[in-house]
Formats: structure tokens, sequence, C-alpha cells
């Protein structure tokens, strides 16, 4: 902020010019409100709140001695906060609490016309966290004030309400949206989407290469979507529907985690054998993730361009994650997985800590002793346990405590999918069985109109796979155990006891509904790209558009719309308004009649001149003058009943013809 005064000549803003400014920054603090902290937001709407109301009642400039500490608690609360003012959250939150304070010596025209300039471009900095199609149109919306707040500025301006004072700017928008739309279509980019810009790491969760009781809750109440996959037949069935992300072997008695494993006891690990007996080919537009692992429909055939498959049959990408990103796979549905399992690899699928969960290890030794090699026979025993065990599944579960397994098992018995997928886990593993934890995505909701699957991250879920001879790995899922609907119908549906929306079906599927014009806006507008951009004419015969041809096209776009906006100008300008036309019809008989007015001659004095020169009319021509300086210069705008009359009067006049 300057603290410069305002010069001794210069105006001062009046009510409803400072009000409009005032609205201008309550936007932009809206609409970064969602990216700042709580205490940010709520202490700088105070502080307009109380500019605003300090202006109303008082009119002063609040003291310097107000503004400097003001400022100096904005950077030392931003520093506290993100540790630096540098960087997109930071900046972003230090420019609105800038544009905020600017308002404390706002009192001059020049310092308001800053501070709309400045509000303009931290509304424009709002799409760096979020390009949604409502996100835009909310900041588009965010330029009515700023634009009223501009005209309000003007010389000779009237006031008027709040609306009739946003409608000029509402105008100049919509006029504004053909050109928006030609520079988007024809103006020359670089390889990255028009809005490229990186998005913060907090601003999307996901799946972790991580997991441990209870940090699954998070994004199982996450409802935003996660990715959208079409598949090129039929979709696989509810059942089928396991998206695999990551593969679990190393277990330190509390958290599973996922670890580079292309090598095994100093062994080279291939890729793991695959015999598919159905296939299905798909495509999938992912969220970004800041990560690099790419689900896929378990099980992936082969990784698509610029990822790898790993030997566990897991996709990264080579780079991460920060934009939309499209990419086509083709997986098996039905299959076999590996049917010759290595020692190595086996070894590691039974590895478990020492001095952990007893109890556990105690059960499966028995059921190892009941069943003897019959491996089948332990899964189905674990499966029912989970089933008539008095297992429950919920989202809030119990803490606990050194043998995470002990407690779930044999004392708390409710969980969610990552407490059935471990304890599952382990306890194959403390029978011999090898196994393993996969997290990824389970189900997702078809949507019969942009016809693909929507996967949200609250569809992120957690299963097991174990290693049975002449089978290879087959997936098993503990959690439909205790809870069918979880795979049949959804996270939403398994935890509709904590999820009071998941009783309202016609809001969900209102949501879903509205997530294709979401994926349209996605693929049309975000993900219009340099690629897209050369492929515009394609339609027309035009294989590759080249910057050249894009340029001529902008150049004849913008020359054809200038014509247009001149013309309609024109057009307007010409267009005489009623009541100068019916004057001019006035004009035009009293010079039949042989009164002529001249250059130089004003309506009245013009009037009074014909009214001397026909002295038989001369009332009724004074009558018509005093109507006409009325509604002229008594009002902003002629009354219509008045001009109507004014119109009738000048139709009724027949003027005599003056004798020479």
């Amino acid at each position: 902020m300057s603290g410069a005064k305002s010069r001794p000549n210069e105006a001062t803003l009046d009510g409803r010019a400072f009000d409009l400014l005032c609205l201008t920054m309550a936007c932009v603090l809206g609409v970064h409100a969602s990216h700042l902290p709580w205490w940010l937001v709520a202490g700088l709407a105070l502080v307009l709140a109380l500019r605003w109301w300090q202006r109303r009642r008082h009119g002063a400039r609040p003291p310097l001695l107000l503004k400097l500490p003001l400022l100096a608690l904005l950077a030392v609360a931003v520093v506290f906060t993100y540790g630096t003012i540098f960087g997109q959250q930071p900046g972003s939150a230090l420019a609105v609490g800038l544009l905020v304070l600017k308002l404390l010596e706002s009192e001059a025209p020049r310092d308001a016309k800053v501070g709309v300039s400045f509000a303009c471009f931290g509304l424009m900095a709002a799409l760096l966290f979020d390009q949604g199609l409502v996100a835009t149109v909310v900041v588009a919306l965010g330029l009515l004030p700023a634009l009223a707040a501009l005209r309000a500025l003007e010389p000779a301006q009237a006031t008027t309400n709040l609306p009739r004072a946003l409608l000029p700017g509402l105008a100049l928008l919509a006029a504004a949206v053909p050109l928006a739309l030609l520079a988007f279509a024809l103006v020359p980019r670089l390889s990255s989407p028009l809005w490229g810009a990186a998005n913060s790491p907090e601003a999307r969760t996901g799946l972790s290469d991580r997991m441990s009781p209870g940090n699954f809750t998070e994004l199982l109440t996450d409802d935003r979507p996660a990715m959208r996959v079409s598949f090129d037949g039929p979709a696989p069935a509810p059942e089928l529907r396991y998206f695999r992300a990551y593969v679990m072997w190393l277990y330190d008695g509390r958290t599973w985690e996922h670890a580079d494993l292309r090598r095994a006891n100093g062994q080279a690990r291939p890729v793991e054998t695959l015999e598919a007996r159905t296939t299905s080919r798909y495509e999938i537009d992912l969220e970004p993730t800041h990560r690099t692992i790419l689900p896929a429909l378990d099980v992936p055939l082969e990784a698509p361009a610029d990822a790898q498959l790993s030997p566990d049959r897991e996709v990264f990408s080579d780079k991460t994650v920060r934009e939309s990103l499209h990419y086509a796979m083709r997986s098996a549905l039905y299959y076999r997985l590996q049917t010759n399992l290595p020692a190595g690899a086996r070894q590691l699928a039974l590895r478990l800590p020492q001095g952990f969960n007893p109890r556990t290890h105690a059960l499966a030794g028995q059921w190892r002793a009941r069943y003897g090699s019959d491996d089948q026979a332990i899964v189905r025993a674990a499966l029912a346990l989970f089933h008539d065990g008095g297992f429950r599944y919920t989202l809030a579960p119990a803490p606990l405590g050194r043998n995470a397994v002990d407690d779930f098992l044999f004392g708390t018995r409710e969980g969610f999918c990552e407490h059935y997928a471990s304890s599952f886990t382990v306890l194959m593993r403390a029978a011999g069985i090898p196994a393993r934890v996969v997290t990824g995505y389970q189900g997702g909701y078809w949507n019969p109109l942009g016809n693909y699957l929507l996967v949200r991250q609250s569809d992120a879920h957690a299963w097991s796979e174990v290693w049975l001879e002449g089978s290879g790995w087959v997936r098993i899922d503990p959690t439909a155990a205790v809870r069918p609907e979880r795979v049949s119908l959804g996270a939403a549906a398994a935890a509709g006891d904590q999820l009071g929306w998941a009783d309202t079906s016609w809001l969900a599927s209102l949501r879903n509904r509205w997530d294709v014009v979401n994926h349209w806006w996605a693929q049309g507008v975000i993900g219009f790209d340099a690629l897209r951009q050369r492929g515009l004419l394609t339609p027309f015969g035009i294989r590759d558009t080249g910057t050249a041809m894009l340029g001529m096209l902008l150049a004849i776009g913008t020359a054809l719309f200038v014509a247009i906006g001149t013309g309609w100008a024109l057009w307007r300008r010409e267009r005489p308004e009623p009541l100068r036309q019916a004057l001019r019809r006035l004009e035009a008989r009293l010079a039949r009649a042989g009164i002529t007015r001249r250059r130089s001659e004003g309506p009245q004095h013009y009037l009074r001149r014909a009214a001397r020169a026909l002295p038989a009319q001369r009332g009724e021509l004074e009558q018509l003058m005093n109507r006409y300086l009325e509604l002229r210069y008594a009002h902003d705008e002629p009354m219509p009943e008045l001009l109507r009359e004014f119109q009738r009067a000048v139709r009724e006049f027949r003027p005599r013809r003056v004798v020479k």
C-alpha cells in the first residue's frame, strides 16, 4: 500500500462507488476462500466489513498507525503459516490480504482504479487452484462488481440500485464471449493445456503407497471424481470393477508399504506371467494425483505409452500426473496370474515381523492343523470368520494398539476395507499361504448419459491376493464377506450409516449427471492443448492446422468482429431518440411553413421565434416548447406518459404558412 494522500483537487469517492469497490474485494476474497486458512478469511472479512461500516458512518480515512500494524501482521501470518511468501498458496494469501487492506486508504478515484485492477488480477489467479466450470463462471461473475465500480467512477453517472448497476457489466461480458471463444480456439499455444499451471499437491487427495488402519478415512469421505472409464464394449459387472494401483508386500506390524521390488533375494523379478481368458479394452481419464501410479482394471496386460509395467503388473507413468491424463488400456477380467511362484517371491509373501499379534498366529496355526495342506479351506475359514464373527463395517472404528490385528480380530471387530484386507493377509501369511495387499478403487457409478464409469475418491478400496497352487494369485476381498453392499452397490451404500447423504438417491443421481457437464468441460476446455488445436479444422479437410493458419484465421475473425462491433455502434448512434425525433418532425413542419431553424439556434430560441412568426398559434407553440424543455432537462429519462403526449401534440400541430 502506498499510504499516499489524495491530491487536494482530487475528487472523493461517493458512497455508491465505495460500496461497489467493497463488493469487488469481497468477491475476490470469496473465490479464494476455499484454499486459504479459515482464520485468515475470517480476519480479512472482518477488516472489510469494519472498513465499510467506518466509511459509511464517519467517512474519514483510517489512521496510518492502524494500517502499518495490520500490514505487518498479514506478512507475519503468511510466513508463519506457509514458511515463505513465495509460491502459489502463500502468494495468493498475501495478494488477497493486501487487496483487502488497500480499502483502508481508498478514498480517491485513483485509489479505486488501482484496487479494481488488482482485484481483476486476483480473480484470475483463483483459476490456478480450480479450473472447473462452476469456478470459471463464478470468477466471470466476480468481474461484474469490478466493471460496475469502474463505471461508477465516470463523471455524471447517476446513482442507481445495485442490480441496475451490474447490468452494463453483464452486457459487456456477454458481448466479449464470442471474441473470447475465438481467441481460445485460435491463439497458438504450447503443448500444455490452456490452464497448464500445476495445482498444488494439497489440491487433490489420492491413493498412497502406504496403508495402515485409519489412513483411508479421508479418501472414503472424499466424493470428488478420481477417474472416468469408458469401455469399448459392455462395462464389466460390479464384482469385476477392481482397479489395481499399489501391490504391497512389506509389513512391519502396523503399516503396509509399497516398494520397488524388481529384485527379490538378489534375483531380478520379471513381470508376473498372465494367462488371460477374457479381456476388456477401455480408456481412462485420470484426475491429477501428483503421483506416478496409473490405476488399471485388474489385471493389465500392458502399459500405455509413456508408462511402465512393474513385475506386479502395476502401471507407473514416466512422470508425475499433475494434470488430467487420458490413457488407453487392455486388461484381463478372467485370468491366471503367475501359476509358478519363485522361491524369493514366496519368501517375501510369507514374511511377518517377529513379536506381533500372537493370537492371530495361534488361530492360523489351528487352521493349518485342522485343514492340513488344503489352502482353499483355510481361506474359506477366514472369510467365514469375518462373515459370522460379529464384524461390522464402519468408517469410525475404535483405535488399535501395538498388536493391531489381534485387537481388531478379537477385540473391536469393526473397521473398513483396509482393516479387513490387512488382517486377512496377516492371517494367510501366518497360516503359510503367500499373500499380499492390493490398493486401488472398486465399483463406480455407471453414467448412462456420458456412457462412462465414474469412479470417485470415495471408491478407494483395499483387498488381498493369495497364491494358491494351480491358480496363481487369486483376488480375495474380505470386506465383501462383512458388507457385500461394498462391492455390489459401492462405498457410499456400505457406509450409509455414517454418511447421511447416502440416503438421498435423487441428490446422488443429480450429482452424477452433473458430472457429465464437468467431464465435457475437462475434455473440451481444460484439456484443449496444442495437439487438439492442430486438429481443429480436421472436419473441414485440413489435417494439421499450423501456426500460420491459426494466425490468419485469428486475424480474419478479429477483423470480422471489429467490423460487426463498429457497424452495431454506428447503427445505435444513428438511431434518434424518440424525443429528438419528435422535435425534428416539428422542425420539418415549421420549415414547410417558412420558419427554418438556424444552425446556431437552440430549441428554445427557435420555438420562441416561431411563436412570434405565427401569432395565431403562439400559445400552442409555447406549450410545445415548455413540454420539450421539461422532457429534456427536468428528468434523467423522459417520462413515458409525457413523451407520448408530446409526440401526439406534434402530430396534431398544423402550422399556417407565413405570408411575406
